[in-house]
């Protein structure tokens, strides 16, 4: 029986530790006849040793241009602005399907190459959801963000570079003892608390001693009247948890900030981060954030400040269990890849692929 290759690339994007596949990924799908490639990569959390003990073929850092057309090439975050043609099979977030910035070059790079595209994101169950996702670990981390910002806010500091932590606990102590303590006192709204990432933020914010009532969770029932909401100009820190996927009215504008200078909030978190996607529902800022500068001020607005934090990788602040928690939910996935010509949750995403590469072949005219 012929063995199914599969190539893990390493991460280019700046801070970014996770990875997609993890040692004991690697080690199943191995076990299920795979024969895994890692390319060396001294960001990731996980050490090259790691791979090579459990029997995964290591090679050079980047070198997956170089890799047989047949091997698919697994990664996270997207890759490198290029205009150079991609010929593999890509597994990843590509952040191209939305209209984001960018998006029909992106797509445009796959056709030319005769390439296709797997993205992470549009990998579907039976019942329409999604197979792996960082939402929890996005959540817990945003939540942690926007308390150590507003704790360097209300010190007259602009929050510094975010190191990654290595587990849960050990970023609740730092969060608890940043802000003295406990969080008690600090009013929080979260929106999509009953998905994945909402209920990441959620249980942050109860684990750093915020009061259960200073914790407002809203979902779709709190929005269906349509913004802009009062009640996020009534709390301390905002976490935008959302799956945007069609034009709403804004959640907060600029406007709305403006009129009332004695407005209690001080940070918002868009762990959402649909930045430049045209409905953006918190059109206050336009760039994504980085560890290294966390967050970026909304101006014109008055004396009092407000932060917007808009990184677009937050779950790397806990990269060992984000990944070991998403690629252990993809396994499943990839234990189909050998038959993906046929298996339901990559012919559809086969099928998305190539309707959303025709829209970009019209919209760049090729």
């Amino acid at each position: 029986m012929t063995r199914q290759p599969l190539w893990l690339r390493c991460e280019t994007k700046e801070f970014e530790r996770r990875a997609a596949l993890t040692p004991t990924t690697a080690k199943q799908l191995i076990d299920a006849g795979f024969d895994i490639t890692v390319e060396r990569d001294e960001q990731r959390i996980f050490d090259d040793a790691e791979y090579e003990a459990i029997g995964c073929k290591l090679v050079e850092h980047n070198s997956w241009p170089s890799a047989p057309l047949n091997v698919p090439i697994i990664g996270l975050k997207e890759l490198p602005e290029s205009d150079d043609p991609l010929p593999h099979t890509h597994i990843q977030f590509a952040h191209c399907y939305k209209q984001q910035a960018g998006w029909s070059s992106i797509l445009a790079r796959f056709y030319k190459g005769k390439g296709s595209l797997y993205d992470l994101e549009f990998l579907t169950d039976a019942h329409g959801r999604r197979v792996a996702a960082f939402g929890f670990h996005a959540g817990f981390a945003g939540a942690a963000a926007g308390a150590l910002a507003y704790a360097s806010q209300k010190a007259g500091k602009q929050l510094g570079l975010l190191n990654p932590y290595p587990n849960e606990d050990a970023m609740v102590s730092a969060v608890k003892e940043t802000l003295g303590g406990s969080g008690k006192g600090v009013k929080a709204l979260v929106i999509g608390a009953l998905g994945r990432c909402g209920s990441g933020a959620v249980d942050l914010l109860r684990k750093i001693g915020l009061n259960e009532d200073d914790i407002v969770k809203w979902d779709m029932a709190e929005t269906a009247k349509g913004g802009p909401f009062q009640e996020i100009l009534d709390v301390d820190i905002f976490v935008n948890c959302i799956y945007l996927s069609s034009s709403i009215p804004p959640f907060l504008t600029r406007d709305q900030i403006a009129s009332q200078p004695q407005r209690r909030l001080s940070v918002v978190v868009d762990v959402s981060c649909d930045t430049t996607n045209p409905h953006n529902p918190i059109p206050v800022y336009s760039i994504n954030t980085t560890f290294s500068k966390p967050t970026v001020p909304v101006d014109g607005i008055g004396s009092v400040p407000l932060s917007v934090i808009s990184i677009d990788h937050l779950p790397t602040l806990l990269p060992r269990e984000a990944s070991e928690q998403f690629s252990s939910d993809l396994l499943p996935s990839l234990l189909e890849l050998p038959s993906r010509q046929t298996a339901r949750v990559w012919t559809d995403a086969q099928k998305l692929f190539e309707q959303k590469q025709a829209e970009a072949v019209k919209a760049e005219g090729l």
